[in-house]
C-alpha cells in the first residue's frame, strides 16, 4: 500500500514538468471558468452554496450532481484522456486509479471548491 502511495505521489509530481504539463494550468482554469458561471447563476436564483447543499440536502443531491456534471464532465473526460496519453507516452502502461485521481484534482476539485464561493461573493456584492 505504501509503495502504491509513493508511486502515485512521485508520478503526480513528475507530471508537472513532463509532457503535456500545460494541462495542469488549462484544465483547472476551465473548471474555474465554469464554476464562476454556475456560481453567478446560483446567486441570481438565490441558491445556497453548491457543495454545502450537495453534502447536507439529500433530496437535491442527485439533481445538483447531474447539473454539476454537465459543467465539469467534459473537462473531466478530457483530463482522463490526456492523462492516459501521458501515461502511455511516459510509463508505457496505464494506472487507472492515478488517472481518475488526476482528473478529479484537475477538473472536479476546483469546480466544487469555487462554485459556492463565487455564489457567496456575488450575493455579497450584488443586491437582488
Amino acid at each position: 500500500m505504501e509503495d502504491l502511495f509513493l508511486r502515485f505521489t512521485g508520478n503526480l509530481f513528475n507530471r508537472l514538468d513532463g509532457p503535456l504539463h500545460l494541462r495542469f494550468i488549462l484544465q483547472p482554469l476551465m473548471a474555474v471558468i465554469f464554476a464562476i458561471i454556475d456560481g453567478r447563476k446560483d446567486a441570481l436564483h438565490r441558491k445556497t452554496a453548491y457543495l454545502l447543499t450537495v453534502v447536507t440536502v439529500p433530496e437535491q443531491r442527485k439533481e445538483l450532481l447531474k447539473e454539476g456534471w454537465k459543467s465539469f464532465g467534459k473537462i473531466f473526460i478530457i483530463a482522463v484522456i490526456l492523462d492516459l496519453v501521458y501515461q502511455l507516452k511516459v510509463h508505457h502502461t496505464i494506472y487507472p486509479g492515478e488517472t481518475l485521481w488526476v482528473a478529479f484534482i484537475l477538473a472536479i476539485l476546483p469546480y466544487v471548491a469555487l462554485r459556492g464561493l463565487v455564489n457567496r461573493i456575488t450575493r455579497l456584492f450584488k443586491k437582488y
